[in-house]
């Protein structure tokens, strides 16, 4: 559906050049939920807006369906962004149109009939739960209620990819929910493409089929979400699945062990079982629960006893098959010993890229 070719986008600030994004290559697959997760400054809004040319990428290829845009003619290019919705994190609506003109601008700039511009907005409505808010202005909506109507808006066009940037940071974590709930049923009844910008791991996992983790420009890991959860294998993922937004209860400032509950273990008794079993004394960090596609996974941190009990540890989870991974955050916040399980070490899909630069993440644009 979307493959990006070695993107590179650098820009010229106060006479030096700044490298945003740093040839990436990505493949987003028609019909999925692709995101595309970083702290800030990772380069992730200006890779989005390569995607649709908003940003011309300095070297690289941008293919929508096979077609080279960054080679397009203007003509063809207007032609294709018609297929590329977009809804941004201020939402951008007009002001002094209603929620209903709002929704029917786009069809406006193409020639639609009025009539037949007001249906279609309708629906979209409706599909937003936003009906009976037609005549409402903007000033009278509340923030979800705003997002809806810019997600309304993007679709008016029918199009086949919707791309999201941080659409979800202005709002509070319920609305969020409700926000992310939509996408979701956008994606399974219109069968539109998704792509997601964040920066918090909990809307990756709430919706999200693969994961490309972002780094000063790079993308430095791609997989299944559930496969970067269990195993993440670059510095940036095990931070955003340790330390990232909502896991403050989570403290890897100690040599520690993590072990990982999937699905049907997330449901055992384990640590109960393990300290039983092996009859070592454990002190815990942390623990959280996530729900990855349906599936409750979890993560709990256990201080790092001595050497002898590491050896019982590992030895019981290893017969259970239980992944786990030993870390040590004390001597650098941004190195960590790190030894995986034997249990399925590899990633389905996933890369890791070495290359680091210094980079600055592009101005947003203001689009109406």
């Amino acid at each position: 559906m979307i493959k990006l070719e070695n993107v590179t986008k650098t820009f010229k600030v106060k006479g030096n050049t700044v490298t945003a994004v740093d040839n990436v290559s990505l493949n987003i697959e028609k019909g999925e939920i692709f995101g595309i997760i970083g702290f800030s400054g990772a380069g992730k809004s200006t890779l989005v807006r390569c995607m649709n040319l908003l940003e011309v990428p300095t070297s690289g290829s941008v293919f929508f369906d096979d077609h080279d845009l960054v080679n397009a003619t203007s003509k063809e290019l207007r032609g294709y962004r018609k297929k590329i919705g977009m809804i941004f994190q201020q939402f951008n609506l007009l002001e002094q149109r209603t929620v209903l003109a709002n929704v029917c601008y786009p069809l406006e700039l193409e020639g639609v009939k009025k009539k037949e511009a007001k249906e279609r907005a309708r629906e979209l409505l409706k599909l937003v739960d936003l009906a009976e808010k037609e005549n409402a202005y903007p000033s009278q909506l509340s923030g979800g209620q705003k997002q809806r109507v810019a997600i309304a808006r993007a679709l008016a066009t029918s199009p086949e990819v919707l791309l999201c940037d941080e659409a979800t940071s202005a709002l509070d974590p319920l609305t969020t929910k409700g926000v992310l709930t939509l996408i979701q049923k956008i994606n399974k009844e219109l069968g539109v493409t998704i792509v997601v910008i964040t920066h918090e791991m909990k809307v990756v996992e709430q919706i999200c089929d693969r994961v490309a983790i972002m780094n000063k420009g790079v993308v430095e890991e791609v997989g299944k979400v559930r496969d970067i959860f269990l195993n993440p294998q670059s510095e940036t993922s095990r931070k955003l699945v340790f330390t990232g937004e909502n896991r403050n209860d989570i403290k890897a400032d100690k040599k520690s062990i993590r072990i990982v509950f999937d699905g049907i273990s997330s449901t055992e008794p384990i640590l109960a079982n393990l300290i039983l079993e092996t009859q070592v004394k454990l002190n815990i960090l942390g623990a959280n629960t996530e729900d990855i596609g349906g599936s409750a996974y979890g993560q709990l941190l256990i201080e790092r006893p001595d050497e002898r009990s590491v050896e019982i540890i590992k030895k019981y989870l290893d017969k259970l098959g239980i992944k786990y991974e030993e870390l040590d955050f004390a001597d650098d916040e941004d190195k960590s010993d790190k030894k995986y399980s034997d249990k399925e070490k590899s990633v389905d899909d996933n890369s890791k890229i070495n290359k680091l630069t210094k980079n600055k993440k592009s101005k947003d644009k203001e689009v109406a």
